[in-house]
């Protein structure tokens, strides 16, 4: 039995990953873990969790704890997830894997030094969406991918304009930067999911809202390993107008549309015509790579999001942002 202690049980635990671990066969949540003891009791009580702490060492202190999940912002990750590595338990760690590619290196080796596996959060792996998609590339429904254009657009949110209500996910010293690392690091993942890993990366960053300090805007442009072309473009800051949410693969065959958080319907055109394909997410959306995750360290599969996958994304990140 896989029995969980998660570290950091905020609001992605309630609905998008935490039952999850007590709904999957052979996996309990046995702990969790929340600096605010009232809070922490809270989730533990709602979600039949036997014990709760308030430190990262009571929990890890914990002898029925087997494995850990850390939750937390990212500027936490590297130094949680040595510890639990170092504590002997494998671990899953929240998306993006760490604040740059140097931390990713470093919870890498200190895995290897342990023994120890490492997973990211990068869920969308093991979504009937995104195999679907996959799927359709893979049996050469496009014919030879050659170019892939990613656009996220997304007006700011009533929080953004007031300095003291702004979420943690616009401050880089907890995020890493702006909303670029906490919502493109799931598109860059995927890129390199469907179509192979990206050998280079370029881009350019501003902060043309001046809404807070981190960039709010970025481009660039990829390389992959099998010579296909990318580009991408984010933007906070846009006016609601102009939201959108999409990827589109171009093929020497065809060509496949979708998006990475609407979920739209797939849209593949080829000489055949146009075809949509619709899938449904499941109601605890982590929950199909938590139960690859369960069935590796039960010795019954693989994972597909692992840490050096995991440590691709950051390293095409700081590539982007010329942090390497």
């Amino acid at each position: 039995m896989i029995n969980w202690g998660i570290i950091g049980v905020g609001d992605v635990c309630e609905v998008k990953s935490g039952p999850a671990f007590y709904k999957i066969e052979g996996s309990t949540l046995a702990a969790v873990m929340r600096r605010d003891k009232d809070k922490a009791a809270d989730f533990a009580k709602r979600h039949h969790v036997a014990a709760y702490y308030t430190s990262v060492e009571d929990l890890l202190a914990d002898t029925n704890v087997n494995a850990i999940y850390v939750a937390t912002p990212p500027h936490l990750h590297k130094q949680y997830t040595i510890q639990a590595l170092k504590s002997g338990r494998p671990v899953y760690v929240e998306k993006p894997m760490a604040l740059n590619y140097t931390e990713c290196k470093e919870m890498i080796q200190t895995a290897d030094e342990c023994g120890q596996k490492l997973f990211v959060a990068y869920y969308r792996r093991s979504l009937p969406y995104f195999l679907k998609v996959k799927e359709l590339i893979d049996k050469k429904f496009i014919g030879k991918p050659v170019a892939v254009n990613v656009k996220q657009f997304r007006a700011p949110s009533s929080t953004d304009f007031e300095e003291e209500r702004q979420t943690w996910r616009v401050k880089s010293d907890i995020a890493g930067g702006g909303y670029f690392y906490d919502l493109a690091p799931h598109s860059i993942d995927m890129l390199d999911f469907l179509l192979g890993g990206i050998s280079d990366a370029k881009g350019y960053t501003n902060n043309l809202g001046l809404l807070y300090k981190a960039e709010d805007t970025v481009s660039a442009s990829f390389l992959f390993e099998n010579g296909v072309l990318g580009t991408g473009i984010w933007s906070f800051v846009t006016d609601a107008s102009s939201n959108i949410d999409s990827v589109e693969i171009l093929g020497t065959k065809g060509k496949i549309q979708f998006a990475i958080f609407d979920f739209t319907p797939i849209k593949l055109t080829n000489s055949e015509g146009e075809h949509l394909f619709e899938t449904e997410n499941p109601q605890h959306i982590q929950q199909p790579l938590i139960e690859t995750v369960v069935k590796e360290l039960s010795g019954k599969g693989s994972c597909p999001s692992t840490a050096l996958s995991g440590a691709r994304t950051s390293w095409i990140i700081d590539r982007i942002f010329e942090n390497i």
